[in-house]
């Protein structure tokens, strides 16, 4: 068996298109390195950003923001794939360049009954793909070991975003940065790196998030850049 193969065989059943498609919009074909970002403040570094802006596939998620010129350098410029909910307060780059991204739509409080519903801030002639939740919000909850389905419990998109990273990219060097619960499993509400803040939604377990992402650090299945 070839690399490819046997890396294939190694991604959850009824994802591997998943892969092809987050694959067809990274910088390089073969992706060796992928780069999960969540928005939590991230102080001035050269180096996180460099690390992320040469990063095969980089992913970020919701109200992200990029390095712009004239500015210090802190979370890079780069977005191949965006990961946002029905929620999100778009920011000046949530939306930049659209049409050069692909967008993944994370609904899992759509597996609880949420009723759909279409921001106004969404662009007409968005194209993006629901992540779906038997393949995705389901194996989540279960690594988590929360009882998602009794409490109507969701991740948050940042943890999805990551363990999607981690996941279908199982043989890549994941980066991870701007994951505030894992230093601070307890907070109750997010400050964001474009601003503002927010509390932390009740159908999260952001302490089993942490103990989840924990996990993956220590295994060697990712590396976090604070």
């Amino acid at each position: 068996m070839t690399a490819s193969v046997i890396t294939r065989a190694r991604v959850p059943e009824g994802l591997s298109h998943l892969r092809d498609l987050m694959s067809a919009y990274a910088a390089r074909t073969s992706v060796r390195t992928v780069a999960a970002l969540g928005n939590a403040p991230l102080a001035p570094s050269e180096e996180r950003a460099d690390a992320i802006d040469a990063a095969d596939l980089v992913i970020r998620v919701n109200s992200f923001v990029l390095d712009e010129p004239e500015t210090p350098r802190a979370q890079g410029k780069r977005a191949d794939v965006v990961v946002w909910n029905r929620i999100t307060r778009p920011t000046r780059h949530t939306f930049d360049r659209y049409r050069d991204r692909l967008y993944l739509l994370a609904e899992p409080m759509r597996a609880h009954g949420n009723p759909e519903m279409w921001p106004a801030s969404w662009p007409a002639d968005l194209g993006m793909v629901p992540l779906p939740n038997r393949d995705v919000l389901a194996p989540i909850g279960e690594s988590l070991g929360v009882p998602w389905r009794e409490e109507r419990l969701a991740p948050t998109t940042g943890l999805t975003a990551a363990w999607l990273a981690v996941t279908l990219f199982p043989e890549a060097e994941v980066l991870l940065s701007g994951y505030s619960f894992v230093d601070n499993p307890t907070q109750t509400g997010w400050t964001y790196q474009g601003g503002g803040w927010s509390p932390v939604a009740r159908e999260h377990r952001i302490e089993a998030e942490a103990q989840l992402v924990r996990s993956w650090l220590a295994e060697g299945r990712a590396t976090l850049w604070r």
